[in-house]
């Protein structure tokens, strides 16, 4: 099994060709140069693959894709929302050595125990949120440089010191 990892999501269509704009979390501007095909999650766990036709640089976290057989805004509007991954070669490629998405997978520890693997990064302009399965729920930790302890990348962790009650809301 080929291991993905979730780049962004389509947020718009743009032109009448059927072009999309991809919002991603690579963490640096690309354009995906070289990159031939992707996989977007048509449904829960379900990816397809599309092919790239074009790419091209709309800003820091956007950029515009061309696919083929996606000649329309009409067709490019069925992808809206939709999540787009890489298998984990690919990701490596285009992924910046400090994007939090790098976070993916490693597990938070907060004095001492162990709360969960980190399933999704959420990057909000003063923290970071962290999606987890704490107690077999779904939780959201803040990853704030008042929180944050350390990162032990050979470990996959990430150590913090969250404030008391925090986790209550989830107990």
């Amino acid at each position: 099994m080929i291991n993905y990892h979730s780049v962004g999501k389509i947020v718009a269509t743009f032109g009448v060709k059927g072009e999309v704009v991809l919002h991603h979390q690579l963490g640096k501007k690309t354009s995906l140069k070289g990159l031939e095909t992707i996989f977007i999650e048509v449904k829960k766990d379900e990816m397809l693959p599309y092919f790239l036709t074009d790419t091209r640089i709309k800003n820091d976290e956007e950029i515009f894709l061309k696919f083929e057989g996606i000649d329309s805004k009409e067709d490019a509007h069925r992808l809206m929302q939709k999540k787009v991954w890489l298998p984990r070669e690919e990701f490596d490629k285009y992924v910046a050595k400090t994007a939090a998405i790098l976070l993916l997978g490693f597990h938070i520890i907060n004095e001492g125990e162990d709360l969960g693997e980190i399933l999704e990064v959420i990057e909000q302009p003063h923290q970071l949120l962290c999606r987890i399965d704490y107690k077999g729920k779904e939780a959201f930790i803040p990853i704030h440089e008042d929180f944050l302890l350390k990162i032990d990348q050979k470990k996959k962790q990430v150590q913090v010191e969250l404030p008391e009650g925090l986790l209550d809301i989830y107990g």
